[in-house]
């Protein structure tokens, strides 16, 4: 039986829902309703700023949640991105990290923070290290795609799953809230 995509047809294809998916994580932070809160704007550019000024323990969890999103974007790259340079690469993953960080900034719905640029960015660089191992452990290119390709499938709709709940929810809450005021 032929497959319904090529294996390059459906890592577009995942790449794509992926690039949604942070934008909606990264930029909306989750948000679901029309209605949320606006914060003032503001651009931290001291790297682990919290840290350094206040002698305070870093948010490890903040820092790993931003490496971690965006391992999957050095794992796209390593794919679609095979003529590239590694230095073409790294500046896409730190211009992609760029652009969430400004539109969170003009959209006041979080802060410009360099901080966030230098973790995803490593984010995107351990992804591509990652891509790199399973190409070596496959002895191939298509045997990694192909693979890399299963496990994202898999990723998106626990991903998507897991948002349509989050939807579903606010949605439930939302509606008793107009019941609780009327």
């Amino acid at each position: 039986m032929k497959p319904l995509l090529k294996p390059t047809q459906l890592t577009l294809a995942l790449f794509a829902v992926y690039l949604i998916a942070i934008y909606w994580i990264i930029v909306l932070k989750f948000n679901i309703s029309a209605y949320h809160d606006r914060i003032e704007r503001s651009i931290n550019l001291i790297p682990f700023r919290e840290a350094l000024l206040y002698q305070s323990k870093m948010d490890l969890n903040e820092i790993l949640l931003n490496v971690f999103i965006f391992i999957p974007l050095g794992l796209y790259m390593g794919i679609l991105g095979e003529k590239w340079g590694i230095g073409k690469k790294v500046v896409q993953f730190f211009s992609l990290s760029f652009l969430f960080e400004l539109s969170q900034y003009i959209l006041k719905v979080g802060a410009f923070d360099v901080t966030d640029l230098i973790n995803n960015t490593a984010g995107g660089m351990l992804g591509l290290l990652m891509y790199a191992g399973l190409e070596r452990a496959f002895q191939g290119r298509i045997k990694a795609q192909k693979f890399i390709n299963i496990i994202c499938l898999i990723g998106t709709i626990m991903i998507f799953s897991f948002l349509i709940f989050l939807k579903i929810n606010n949605l439930w809450i939302f509606r008793m809230q107009l019941l609780n005021q009327g």
